[in-house]
């Protein structure tokens, strides 16, 4: 019987919308779909909800949860990834307490800054263990990464691991439409072309039977911009840089230099900027959990309609041979981005069929938007740097190429909010060296 594997199955919502999807693809009838989780009740409640998908929807797929990882992936042909190590608390609280300690805030701190960096240190040393156990029982299956950091975490695989991976995001493929609605145009039949890194890539063209509709869209964002709404940060972006990028403002806001920032507090109230966004939406879903599972967990009647993921339209394409393109994370080999770093994790169109995944070449990047994501990669690659190696300097150096961190804070102070992070942070991080870098010293 030929499996997918899903770790991190506790987020019954996500199980829901990317195993639910699969049951609507003929070509995995008969699959087992593979639970796993480190939390037991969660674990049960998601295989309960699917259970009843199942049974509504696709009575040939077998639905088992593991509390065993290596058996829930013990000849899995595909691997789904949505694991968040450490959780709200403690981990997410330390990531935006702390900083805030130093004057440091955030809005999401779940990709770079302060907060992204810490996660990846949680979670890489997490997924390579996993790449470890799939080498072992399954080394020929595709690992669909979902969790944030996206760019280091499917770095990270990509480099120090033999698991073919690629990295999924939710972005790119509601881009556009976010974007057309919010100015009330029409996206029917519009063409567009995106590349970037993930979180930062460029809508580079849009276009309908061949018109190029930037000039519509920015005179249309220009008026938007004169009253307050919930894309403030992108317009401006678009404004000074001349295109729109893929992820939301609430999380551009803290890639750049230029939007939170101590000396200028009215930014905040100019661009509609949500400062500590992430953990009050934590704290809301956490609240509403309970009523959520009551209508989930033992719902005999619940519904599922094919949703935007990506997941099933890849696996569908592997499993049938028929072609789908999709946005996806891979290494920038052969420089597909000509203009980045090769070693990087970019963002580009990719098809998938029987053969793979096969990323597109793109070229250049107009060179002022290639200058906004290398900010970011040298972050990104620092990270990895620091998780694979061990070694406290990189966390330091990664910390203080970070953009609006060293915007912010002084040399001494980026390294004494790095050690009282990793103190913060205990035994949800390995081991480091102690670094050459010299910490604070007070005069």
């Amino acid at each position: 019987m030929s499996k997918i594997t899903f770790i991190g199955a506790g987020s019954t919502v996500f199980a829901k919308n990317v195993l639910g999807d699969c049951m609507f693809v003929p070509a995995l009838n008969g699959f087992e779909f593979a639970l796993h989780d480190i939390d037991e009740t969660r674990l049960k409640d998601s295989e309960q909800m699917l259970l009843n998908l199942a049974s509504k929807y696709n009575q040939t797929i077998k639905v088992k949860a593991y509390l065993n990882r290596k058996e829930a992936l013990r000849g899995a042909k595909y691997v789904i990834n949505a694991v968040q190590i450490g959780g709200y608390e403690p981990s997410t609280v330390i990531d935006f307490e702390i900083p805030k300690k130093y004057g440091l805030r955030q809005t999401i701190a779940d990709t770079i800054g302060i907060g992204g960096l810490f996660r990846s240190l949680r979670t890489i040393p997490v997924m390579l263990d996993f790449a470890k156990d799939m080498e072992e029982v399954c080394p020929d299956a595709w690992f669909l990464n979902y969790t944030n950091p996206m760019a280091t975490l499917t770095g990270a695989m990509l480099r120090h691991t033999n698991v073919k991976t690629v990295g999924l995001c939710h972005s790119v493929q509601v881009c556009t439409d976010h974007l057309f609605k919010s100015l009330d145009m029409d996206p029917t039949g519009v063409e567009e072309k995106i590349a970037g890194i993930n979180h930062m890539a460029w809508l580079l063209e849009v276009k309908k039977d061949g018109k190029d509709l930037y000039p519509e869209i920015k005179k249309r964002a220009k008026e938007k911009q004169k009253t307050k709404h919930d894309d403030m940060v992108r317009f401006e972006l678009m404004d000074k840089f001349g295109y729109y990028v893929t992820e939301s403002s609430e999380h551009n806001a803290e890639y750049h230099p230029y939007f939170i920032k101590d000396r200028y507090p009215e930014l905040i109230e100019r661009f509609n900027i949500p400062l500590d966004e992430y953990p009050r939406r934590c704290v809301d879903q956490i609240e509403r959990w309970e009523s959520m599972r009551e209508e989930m967990v033992n719902n005999t009647q619940l519904t599922h309609e094919r949703s935007h993921e990506y997941g099933s339209y890849i696996i569908e394409a592997m499993e049938t041979n028929i072609p789908f393109k999709f946005g996806g994370n891979v290494l920038n080999t052969g420089r597909l981005i000509s203009n980045l770093p090769e070693n990087a994790c970019v963002e580009v169109p990719c098809v998938a069929d029987r053969s793979g995944i096969i990323p597109c070449y793109v070229g250049d990047l107009p060179e002022q938007l290639a200058a906004l994501n290398r900010t970011n990669i040298n972050t990104q690659l620092l990270t990895i740097e620091a998780a694979t190696t061990l070694k406290k300097e990189h966390i330091y150096q990664a910390a203080l190429l970070d953009p609006h961190t060293n915007s912010e804070l002084s040399m001494d102070d980026i390294i004494a909010m790095c050690d009282e992070l990793i103190e913060a942070h205990g035994e949800w991080l390995p081991k480091y060296r102690n670094s050459e870098i010299s910490a604070p010293v007070n005069v």
